[in-house]
């Protein structure tokens, strides 16, 4: 059974920072591209961050030289480290596990508001 689990959401002030965490189990991580996706109330879930398997990285624009992903195979889990946070970073934040349809997995997500 694969499980993506989330932890580290919550609430920021704007200029802030917070780090999330997802720890897989069930899948061979090493192989896996891990990604955060967010999803805004009323707006459509966006590619927030990748790290393929190899360590490549790729980020939307709106979060470039904010939000930094990483990886720790030995670990199963992936994180991101968001900083300078705003509040048009408030959204659900999901992690995403993809290797080949059909294997794509996604947890459940985490809240982060960014609110003063």
């Amino acid at each position: 059974q694969v499980q993506l689990v989330e932890s580290g959401g919550g609430l920021v002030q704007p200029g802030g920072s917070l780090s999330l965490s997802c720890t897989a189990s069930g899948i061979r991580f090493s192989i896996y591209a891990m990604g955060w996706y967010r999803q805004a109330a009323g707006k459509q879930r966006e590619l927030v961050a990748v790290i393929s398997s190899g360590g490549r990285t790729n980020y939307a624009d709106s979060v470039k030289g904010r939000f930094t992903i990483s990886r720790d195979n030995a670990k199963n889990t992936v994180y991101l480290q968001m900083n300078s946070l705003q509040p048009e970073d408030t959204a659900v934040y999901y992690c995403n596990a993809n290797f080949v349809a059909p294997f794509d997995y996604w947890g459940q997500g985490t809240q982060v508001t960014v609110s003063s």
